[in-house]
């Protein structure tokens, strides 16, 4: 199989895959690939030609980072619905990643839709994996939810917004600003997740950079608690063990909330999101399937699906109080090619130098 050398060579250290080294951005990138026509079909008759060619085909093969508690539920719905049979692989994002490209550079195209973390998804673009593809239910999705390309788009969103214990902080006392954070009041008291750097660039840019560098050694000198993990950092809320949490995701805090912990959450302006997306697979032994389970993922019915699962669906066809302020999304193409200077520049405030865990939510 042809290598080629990849665009942005920060993906190389976002990522940290030494087999992306020879990627290229030549002119096979504009390539379209051999399902183009098929994933781009709009005629009156696309959903019955889709249905006849999925059940030749049997089977879907998902690859997804989505843990299984909240996937399955989804592709047991799709399995009932169509008759159809998934396949499901799931791993942590980065892992996804890698088998996708291993498995492509030994000439093998197991995956017929990948669905994971914005970043990694633009990578698989940029390895000419993905197709770009068109679905009935992008009228309901917002635009900050597609990239310029279209070869992806968010299915789910993971906003970072400001968690605190009801307990042990006064209503009048939550902080409603980034600044009101380094009131001495919280000295020692604010936990921060330990890998959320790419969360640090997009607000250290929205406050501009020199401003927001200044901002961000005001609050390291506040000496938050790093955690790991956006689970654990709710979870540690609800105990009482911190009690504010200042990158936490919401739909965690709301998860806990409705099982009666002391838990709730703010957004903070300007409220970040890292986007979570779907993708057809441009090699897919299935591209009948994988389209119709796309579409499926983007449909009313499955972001429904996603919002009972606690998660942040990206359509506005979904009523949730989960997204009801104003966000922007993390930019992927920022995290992959500038991810050394921000993890650098993380590391030095708020790990003393050294590079820290990450988690895999």
């Amino acid at each position: 199989m042809k290598t080629h050398a990849m665009c942005g060579a920060g993906v190389l250290a976002k990522i940290g895959f030494a087999f992306l080294l020879g990627l290229s951005c030549s002119a096979s990138a504009q390539e379209k690939g051999k399902h183009h026509d098929l994933y781009n079909y709009q005629g009156a008759d696309r959903e019955q030609r889709l249905l006849e060619g999925a059940k030749k085909e049997g089977t879907v093969v998902v690859y997804t980072s989505l843990n299984l508690k909240d996937s399955v539920p989804i592709t047991d719905a799709f399995e009932k619905k169509y008759g159809l049979k998934v396949s499901l692989w799931r791993a942590g994002s980065e892992k996804v990643l890698h088998r996708t490209v291993t498995e492509a550079r030994a000439g093998r195209f197991s995956p017929d839709v990948i669905e994971t973390n914005g970043p990694e998804m633009e990578a698989l673009y940029r390895e000419k994996l993905l197709s770009e593809f068109h679905s009935p239910a992008f009228k309901d999705i917002p635009a900050v939810a597609f990239p310029p390309h279209r070869h992806y788009v968010a299915d789910r969103f993971n906003f970072f917004v400001l968690g605190y214990n009801t307990n042990l902080v006064k209503p009048e006392d939550v902080p409603k600003s980034y600044e009101e954070l380094l009131h001495p009041r919280w000295y020692g008291k604010i936990g921060i997740e330990s890998g959320d750097s790419d969360w640090f660039a997009a607000v250290t840019k929205a406050m501009g950079e020199k401003e927001g560098l200044a901002y961000f050694r005001k609050l390291a000198a506040m000496q938050p608690q790093m955690r790991t993990g956006h689970t654990l950092m709710a979870e540690l809320l609800s105990a009482g063990e911190l009690p504010l949490a200042a990158t936490v995701y919401n739909h965690n805090v709301e998860r806990l909330n409705k099982k009666g912990a002391p838990v709730k959450w703010v957004p903070l302006g300007p409220t970040f999101g890292r986007p979570n997306a779907i993708g057809v697979a441009r090699h897919a032994p299935h591209p009948h399937g994988a389209l119709l389970f796309t579409d499926f993922m983007l449909s009313r019915e499955g972001q429904e699906l996603i919002k009972q699962r606690n998660r942040v669906p990206s359509s506005i066809a979904v009523d949730t109080s989960l997204n009801k302020f104003p966000y922007k999304m993390i930019d992927p193409v920022i995290v992959l090619d500038e991810s050394q200077k921000w993890e650098q520049l993380w590391a030095q405030l708020f790990h003393k130098g050294q590079a820290p865990k990450k988690a895999d939510d």
